[in-house]
């Protein structure tokens, strides 16, 4: 069911929803929070896709808000649509004039009632989400370095410095199997880490974050050093005994390695954008570990800079491969993919 509706405005866009509803034979849809996608028209079309696909896991209500010029009068335009692909409901609302300053006012009334708001922005993004008007409607603000047109580290230091809970970005998000095999490989080898060393491609954000994680937990130097790709190539964990390693020159699989024993392949794909919003949404507290890694980003000029790191009093004692193994369950529950954990044998940056 497809509803186009041309310089409209937020009341007779509810009132389609309710009739695209009506009309589909689905009165109540049983959504769980509304998604607000933050786009332009250049990129809206992949960001609605993904959002799609996303709600076969989470059913929401879609808002795809899409800021034209800002010349010329207010004008809202609207496709309201129920199905087409989508578990929920999907709204792209059109602003241009002096409209698009005020989105605010056009999405609000389009929220879900008693339900949590999440907003994405695909490509670039306001430097304090949470300040943004839309951010302040939402419970999670979810950005992508990654994706940013402009430097994307000097980016993702700015954000951190402006952090809030309930910000995340998915270049963390990336990190998530890589931090779970790291974990993995020191509880089965519990040993003093004396350093580190991320390779990734130049200007790799996630590469960034994984330093900042290492040095937070493991209070080590990070040696961030370019490579050719594709993503962060390499992880490695350096000790007297050797290096617990990831090594992923493909962007596909990786040989771990643990000091005393054989190397093996893991799977470790690149996954796609769709695949790490719905790991996003499937828990909407803070994030903890990432607000520890984006304060390490945000007091260093760089990932690999600054030798030292504030570690939170509770885990300054604690053994290395207690506190990285901690952290790493603490917000994903991410473990190392074993036959019965599939969520986390495809995997990413």
């Amino acid at each position: 069911m497809l509803i186009d509706l041309t310089d409209t405005n937020a009341s007779k866009v509810s009132a389609a929803l309710l009739q695209a509803r009506l009309r589909a034979g689905s009165p109540t849809m049983g959504m769980v929070l509304t998604f607000v996608v933050v786009t332009d028209e250049a990129n809206h079309e992949q960001a609605m896709a993904d959002a799609r696909t996303v709600s076969t896991e989470h059913p929401s209500r879609i808002l795809g808000v899409i800021r034209g010029a800002r010349r010329g009068r207010p004008r809202l335009d609207a496709e309201v649509s129920v199905g087409q692909g989508a578990s929920g409901e999907t709204v792209l609302l059109r602003l241009s004039g002096e409209l698009v300053d005020h989105a605010v006012s056009v999405v609000t009334p389009l929220l879900l009632p008693d339900s949590p708001v999440v907003v994405w922005w695909p490509t670039d993004a306001p430097q304090d989400p949470a300040s943004d008007p839309l951010g302040q409607l939402a419970l999670r603000r979810i950005t992508d370095a990654a994706a940013a047109t402009r430097s994307r580290t000097e980016i993702l230091r700015r954000r951190s410095r402006h952090y809030r809970p309930g910000d995340t970005d998915l270049a963390w998000t990336r990190l998530t199997p890589w931090r779970a095999l790291l974990a993995a490989g020191l509880d089965q080898h519990p040993v003093r880490i004396t350093g580190a060393t991320v390779e990734a491609t130049h200007g790799n954000a996630s590469a960034d974050l994984m330093a900042a994680w290492l040095r937070c937990r493991l209070r080590v130097d990070v040696e961030l050093r370019t490579s050719d790709g594709p993503g962060i190539t390499k992880v490695a964990l350096h000790s007297r005994h050797g290096d617990i390693a990831l090594h992923r020159p493909d962007g596909r699989l990786a040989d771990f390695t643990i000091p005393g024993e054989a190397d093996r392949p893991v799977a470790l794909q690149r996954r796609e954008v769709a695949e790490l919003l719905a790991e996003e949404l499937r828990r909407l507290d803070n994030d903890d570990v990432y607000q520890d890694a984006v304060q390490v980003l945000a007091m260093s000029g760089r990932g690999s800079k600054r030798k030292s790191a504030q570690v939170p009093p509770s885990e300054s004692t604690a053994p290395t491969s207690v506190r990285v193994a901690k952290q790493t369950s603490t917000r994903r529950s991410s473990k190392a993919p074993t036959g019965k954990d599939s969520t986390r044998k495809a995997t990413s940056s």
